[in-house]
């Protein structure tokens, strides 16, 4: 009898663990390894995202710029978006292309403090390491150059997100979040393209500094995460109508931004 019962049991421990769900990364692991994959974040929840975001500014990115202000609370405030609306479960195309950004940010803080020279195949890792040390080796002290450092590092890394929802798994967009999409796309185009003759009305440099004199400087402030958020409430509102492509859509939702989030900057600078 006693045989037949550690048979069973052992039968037993091989299923529980041959058919065990795949372990969720955590974001305090993540942060202390800055190893976690695109895969793994995919399977965290938005809230453990945000954790996770927050935890590298305020740990590795910290050792790393000593003194700065975190460089991701735009992006927080879109995560903190998509956790309010519950949107990007795992698996899905919202969270595969979050998960590529948030990868990004991740290897890149790894290569930037020394610890790897693995990009995971994600081409905004080098990107954003390129940022970082640039940022710490004082060579982003305008923001022309700082915003389009900083874009160009995102756009790469969202784009590894896009191919990596439907390239690698075949997870479309709906059509409501093609139209949202357009939103970030706007924003980075805005961050790569700002005229450097702008610097020499907001003379305070890099985002952070209190000399933030037009909607511009605060609609671009990465590290404030007030205009991505309310930014990301009004696309997703434009996003539920069938709005016609191109440029008169562009330039509409450029306007709508403008008119609608100009009392949350005088609010924000007064």
């Amino acid at each position: 009898m006693n045989r037949i019962r550690a048979v069973l049991l052992t039968l037993l421990s091989a299923l529980l663990i041959g058919g065990a769900a795949p372990a969720v990364a955590h974001a305090e692991d993540c942060t202390a390894t800055l190893e976690c994959t695109a895969e793994d974040i995919n399977l965290m929840s938005m809230p453990e995202r945000l954790a996770f975001v927050r935890e590298m500014s305020a740990g590795p990115a910290a050792e790393l710029l000593p003194g700065y202000a975190p460089r991701w609370r735009n992006i927080e405030g879109i995560i903190g978006f998509f956790r309010d609306h519950e949107m990007g479960a795992p698996g899905s195309w919202v969270s595969y292309v979050d998960a590529g950004i948030v990868e990004g940010i991740e290897r890149g803080l790894a290569i930037a403090l020394g610890r790897s020279t693995d990009t995971y195949g994600n081409p905004g890792s080098a990107l954003w390491a390129d940022y970082l040390t640039k940022l710490r080796n004082g060579k982003l002290t305008g923001r022309a150059a700082h915003d389009r450092a900083w874009s160009l590092a995102e756009q790469a890394s969202t784009e590894h997100g896009v191919r990596l929802a439907e390239d690698v798994h075949g997870v479309a967009a709906s059509a409501v979040e093609e139209r949202f999409f357009a939103y970030s796309e706007f924003y980075r185009w805005v961050l790569r393209n700002r005229p450097p003759l702008l610097d020499l009305l907001s003379p305070g440099g890099v985002p952070g500094s209190p000399q933030q004199i037009t909607f511009l400087d605060w609609f671009t402030d990465v590290t404030n995460d007030t205009p991505s958020r309310k930014g990301a409430e009004l696309a997703l509102d434009l996003a539920e109508f069938d709005l016609p492509g191109g440029t008169f859509s562009m330039l509409w939702l450029a306007n709508a931004y403008f008119h609608e989030l100009l009392d949350d900057y005088l609010a924000d600078v007064g």
